[in-house]
């Protein structure tokens, strides 16, 4: 008999502040059409507007100003975001049409871009069994929340269960890019990644961010306020770097 898999348990926040209706007007109108589903999950090459040579993955992307910069700098690149919490994918939807400087009218990619994003807005360990392997050349994890109690650990993304599956998805040659200005987090992650002892850092400054670094808004204000910011790229082991 096959075990019935239970649901997963989200943590976290949904929603926040009502949205304004600029916003709302991007969720009901622009994520329709840079929507990932199920059904693209299997073949996510094709999920894109336009031809793309390799696959990102940013996993919780807050209010998606890295995506979209990452995105505006890489237009060969296709890459995946997944948030649950609606008030940043309506903030990632702004930065794409543009309305985050100024207001626009038009529901659509601002004119600079290309179609070479697509949002989940949900959990991205539902898509998990979907994707094949090593499809994605970076999965980026970048200031999660770090679920600081104690009793709250078993909450974190980087932990024993997310691991085994963020190494099936990556390539053979890519990067697990993370990044945290806790640091009990931090100490985390490298119990975490020695724990599970397939990945190999392939970053020696912890505190020195990527040569092709796009620094946020949430970054910047941890700064002042006295945090530091760590950094870790890990590659498969007995594989090249990326």
């Amino acid at each position: 008999m096959v075990q019935e898999q239970l649901p997963l348990r989200f943590f976290g926040r949904r929603k926040g502040k009502g949205l304004t209706p600029s916003r709302q007007k991007l969720l009901d109108n622009l994520l329709p059409k840079v929507l990932m589903t199920k059904e693209k999950a299997p073949d996510i090459s094709k999920a894109f507007g336009v031809p793309v040579k390799k696959i990102w993955l940013e996993v919780g992307f807050g209010g998606g100003e890295h995506l979209a910069e990452m995105a505006l700098q890489n237009q060969h690149i296709g890459i995946l975001g997944a948030e649950p919490f609606v008030n940043g994918v309506a903030s990632l939807l702004a930065h794409l049409n543009g309305s985050h400087r100024y207001p626009r009218a038009n529901m659509e990619l601002e004119e600079t871009r290309v179609d070479n994003v697509r949002i989940w807005p949900d959990d991205i360990r539902l898509l998990f069994p979907l994707f094949p392997d090593n499809v994605f050349q970076r999965i980026f994890v970048l200031y999660p929340d770090p679920w600081p109690k104690a009793r709250h650990a078993e909450r974190r993304f980087i932990n024993a269960e997310n691991l085994p599956e963020l190494y099936r998805l990556l390539s053979d040659d890519g990067e697990l890019v993370i990044a945290t200005d806790v640091i009990g987090y931090a100490e985390w992650v490298k119990e975490q990644i020695k724990a599970f002892g397939k990945f190999k850092s392939v970053h020696k400054n912890q505190h020195k961010p990527p040569p092709d670094w796009v620094s946020t808004r949430y970054e910047q204000k941890g700064i002042q306020a006295g945090r530091c910011p760590n950094y870790f790229i890990f590659c498969k082991k007995n594989q090249k770097s990326a």
